[in-house]
C-alpha cells in the first residue's frame, strides 16, 4: 500500500515494524513494575490498602491506553473488562479509586521514578528507536504536553519539583 506521497506504508527497515523483544510491551510493563515495587513508599505500612505499584502501573496504563483523566478512570476501573485488562496486561492487582490515585501520586517524589525512566530510555536508545527524534549534537526535543504545567498554581506536591 502506498501513500498519495508514493511512500510506502510498511517500512521493513522502520523500528516500528521490527520486533524487538526488550522494546515490547509487555517487556516495558514488566521493567517498569520492576522499578515501580522499588520506589520508595512513604506512607504508614500499616494503613496500605492499594500498594505503590499498581498505582503507579495504573498510571502507566491510563497514560498508555491515553485515558483523559483520572475521572474518566475511575469510571472504566468499575467494569469487569477494563479490570481484567489491567491484570492481564499491566499485572496490576489492586486497581485505586481517582481520589485514592491522587492522594497516592502526589506524595511520590519524581526523584525515586527516575530509575524506571532511565532503563525505559536506555533501552529505546539502544534499540535506535530515538534516532529519527535526534537534533542538534544528538539532544531530543523538550517533551510533549509540558505546557500543560506552565501554570505551576494547578500543579501540586512533589510534581512542582519537576516543573518548577
Amino acid at each position: 500500500m502506498k501513500l498519495p506521497t508514493g511512500e510506502s506504508v510498511f517500512d521493513p527497515q522502520s523500528v516500528f515494524f521490527m520486533f524487538r523483544k526488550n522494546l515490547s510491551m509487555a517487556a516495558l510493563n514488566a521493567r517498569l513494575r520492576k522499578r515501580f515495587g522499588e520506589a520508595l513508599d512513604s506512607r504508614d505500612p500499616n494503613r496500605l490498602i492499594i500498594p505503590l505499584r499498581d498505582a503507579l502501573t495504573c498510571a502507566f496504563a491510563m497514560f498508555s491506553l491515553k485515558i483523559p483523566s483520572l475521572l474518566a478512570f475511575d469510571g472504566l476501573r468499575r467494569s469487569n473488562s477494563c479490570r481484567e485488562n489491567l491484570k492481564s496486561l499491566f499485572g496490576v492487582e489492586s486497581i485505586p479509586s481517582d481520589t485514592s490515585m491522587r492522594e497516592i501520586l502526589d506524595e511520590v517524589d519524581p526523584e525515586h521514578l527516575r530509575p524506571a525512566f532511565k532503563d525505559v530510555f536506555s533501552e529505546l536508545q539502544r534499540g535506535k528507536a530515538l534516532e529519527s527524534y535526534q537534533f542538534m549534537n544528538d539532544k531530543y526535543p523538550a517533551i510533549p504536553g509540558q505546557h500543560f504545567f506552565d501554570d505551576l498554581t494547578r500543579v501540586s506536591g512533589h510534581a512542582k519539583k519537576i516543573f518548577s
